[in-house]
């Protein structure tokens, strides 16, 4: 049984992607010679790939709260690839990821061709890190990161890294921009680990796919948007990254929006 389900999600999927993702990379071409930063159109593409993956993997999104309709950026907790496919489902944005990342084989190739932002974790590369930011949130971006650095078992949150914060306090962007805390809470189905959706620790990347196609039964996850955090309102960035996280881990522990 587990075969037969790996090839009745894992064949459409595939399929999916390989439509897509070449439609996709045609149509960013033109559209970065006429709008530049701006994507009009390509992030519907994405978004329609990332709610029929949801859908062929049995992943029911339940949403609380609404998405800020300001400027701005997400902060999330992380548990899993399947982030990107639920948090892409909900909303338009572009992932903020470390730059190792598009190396990995098949991820970074659609990662790269869905705008992700690639970082080091470098201090002497804040200065242009924080330009790039400003760029992509001048042009209209809403960017995602997961401040914790890594992915964990869904069963916790952990501490927030405090320096992505820092950008958001640049003159161009201080005033203008908010940021909104979600918070991720996976529900694996009735049998299984309820750690069977996290993918953490030296977990490879292959057995974790090869795990989610096997799922038996339907799995859920709750994604959590509590309210924005304007930045111009917090005293420093460790201060914004705190209420963030505070807000992250109400969410995890009770599946409802911090208010």
């Amino acid at each position: 049984m587990e075969i037969l389900r790996i090839i009745w999600r894992g064949g459409p999927l595939l399929l999916l992607l390989l439509i897509c993702f070449p439609l996709l990379l045609l149509l960013r071409m033109p559209e970065a010679a006429i709008w530049g930063l701006k994507r009009p159109f390509t992030p519907s593409i994405t978004r329609f790939v990332c709610v029929w993956a949801c859908r062929l993997l049995s992943l029911q999104r339940v949403v609380v709260g609404q998405p800020m309709q300001r400027p701005g950026a997400y902060v999330c907790n992380h548990v899993s690839f399947l982030d990107i496919f639920v948090l892409n489902a909900c909303k338009r944005l572009y992932f903020v990821a470390k730059s190792e990342v598009s190396t990995w084989p098949g991820v970074g190739w659609l990662a790269r061709g869905t705008g992700t932002v690639f970082i080091r974790r470098d201090r002497r590369e804040a200065a242009a890190q924080t330009k790039l930011f400003e760029d992509r949130l001048i042009a209209g971006h809403q960017l995602l990161f997961f401040p914790e650095g890594t992915s964990t078992d869904g069963q916790q949150v952990l501490p927030f890294k405090t320096t992505l914060f820092a950008a958001f306090f640049s003159d161009r962007l201080k005033e203008e921009i908010a940021v909104q805390p979600v918070t991720l809470r996976y529900h694996a189905p009735k049998g299984t680990d309820p750690r069977h959706y996290g993918w953490w620790g030296d977990m490879d990347f292959g057995p974790s796919i090869v795990q989610i196609l096997a799922t038996p039964g339907r799995g859920k996850v709750e994604v959590v948007y509590h309210p924005p955090l304007p930045v111009a309102a917090a005293t420093n960035r460790k201060a914004l990254a705190k209420d963030a996280e505070t807000a992250v881990r109400h969410g995890l522990a009770t599946g409802t929006a911090l208010v």
